[in-house]
């Protein structure tokens, strides 16, 4: 992950990847998951993502690992929360109740740093890093979530037509990195309105992860 890279992204505000709404897959598709009312789901690379304004106003807690710290910063303003704010490990810690936003590399969050999450929501992150962190990243997130259930949502394209990030993640990647701990079913396919950023057509790919009782 070149750290430099997306915080430069964030300090000229070329955020296209930022939504200007709740992402409707994520509305649609987090009830599957079964979670009551006040479980805490865990946003990976979440920028400040107006998922995280919806999943509040659900009553879900919230944690999330961001890199720039002025993302985060904005999130809060945005939210209208004055954060506290501790140092913890190689991280910052922003929180306010309900919610928990580390500063920082995610390979640098600890499950003891995190703590207990019911769900992960990883709409961004998964996609936004190159093929040869992929698979350190899904094991390292397995291992500070303990394998929590999972929306994933993943975008296919010809990668010869973009280079990326964001990154196609097709659906054997997806099964290698998780299929081993995870029953995943892909629940929808749409096509990527407007296709990727107008360069080629492009579909967004959902999964539901449900952890398998036998895995190892």
């Amino acid at each position: 992950m070149n750290e430099t890279f997306w915080r430069e992204k964030w300090q000229r505000n070329e955020i296209g990847f930022h939504e200007d709404q709740p992402n409707p897959l994520l509305t649609r598709h987090l009830p599957t998951l079964g979670l009551p009312e006040g479980a805490r789901i865990f946003l990976p690379l979440c920028g400040k993502s107006l998922d995280i304004h919806w999943l509040l106003e659900q009553g879900f807690d919230v944690a999330g690992i961001e890199l720039s710290e002025l993302a985060v910063e904005q999130l809060f303003t945005e939210l209208d929360v004055t954060p506290r704010i501790s140092d913890v490990g190689k991280l910052r810690c922003y929180e306010a109740d309900g919610l928990c936003i580390f500063v920082g590399n995610i390979f640098d969050l600890t499950e003891t740093e995190l703590g207990p999450v019911d769900a992960v929501y990883d709409r961004a992150a998964l996609v936004a890093l190159p093929e040869e962190m992929r698979r350190a990243y899904a094991s390292h997130l397995m291992a500070i979530t303990n394998a929590a259930p999972a929306l994933l949502v993943c975008l296919e394209y010809d990668q010869s037509r973009r280079p990326g990030p964001p990154f196609s993640v097709d659906d054997a990647e997806v099964r290698r990195y998780y299929d081993k701990t995870f029953h995943l079913t892909c629940i929808e396919k749409p096509d990527l309105v407007g296709g990727l950023k107008g360069a080629c057509p492009a579909l967004e790919i959902v999964w539901i992860m449900e952890p398998r009782a036998d895995a190892a």
